[in-house]
C-alpha cells in the first residue's frame, strides 16, 4: 500500500512503471514523468482499466475515494468508465 510520502519520492524510469496501492488501484509512471492513477477491474469476464486522474492534481486520498466509488458501481454491474 502506498503512502503520500512514497508517491512524492517516485521518479520516472526508462520504462513505464506501475506502483501498486490496493484493491486494483495503482500509480502508472511514464518515462516522461506523467503519473496516472488507474484501477484494473473485471466486468462480465473482461479485464478493463478505469482512469482515475493524474498526480498531483488527484491526490492519493482522492484517488482512493474515486476507486471506492467505482467499486460500488461495479457491485451493481455498472461500468465505472
Amino acid at each position: 500500500m502506498l503512502t503520500d510520502a512514497q508517491v512524492r519520492k517516485i521518479k520516472p524510469l526508462e520504462k513505464k512503471t506501475k506502483y501498486s496501492d490496493e484493491k486494483g488501484m495503482y500509480l502508472e509512471v511514464t518515462p516522461s514523468g506523467g503519473m496516472h492513477w488507474r484501477m484494473k477491474f473485471r466486468l462480465n469476464g473482461k479485464e478493463n482499466i478505469f482512469s482515475i486522474g493524474t498526480y498531483p492534481e488527484t491526490t492519493l486520498a482522492q484517488a482512493r475515494r474515486a476507486r471506492d466509488e467505482a467499486r460500488l458501481k461495479l457491485k451493481d454491474g455498472i461500468n465505472p468508465n
